[in-house]
């Protein structure tokens, strides 16, 4: 939501100023690309804690969970 705010008011601030309308429209392409990017770089430090859980966890399972169940003959 904060970055959608952010471009609006962004949007409105070049339009005040007296920029041309296909530069505002580039700097607004710029700044949806930028928000976007960091808006994913966020969700991936938030889900990091979990990603790193499940990495041991599989890891736990292949060493020794599904290594016993092989040795059955």
């Amino acid at each position: 939501m904060f970055e959608l705010i952010f471009v609006l008011i962004f949007v409105a601030t070049l339009l005040v100023t007296g920029i041309t309308f296909m530069t505002v429209l580039a700097a607004t392409g710029v700044a949806l690309l930028v928000m976007l990017v960091l808006g994913m770089i966020g969700v991936v430090f938030k889900l990091l804690p979990w990603l790193i859980v499940i990495a041991i966890g599989v890891w736990f399972f292949k060493t020794f969970v599904h290594s016993s169940s092989q040795r059955r003959y």
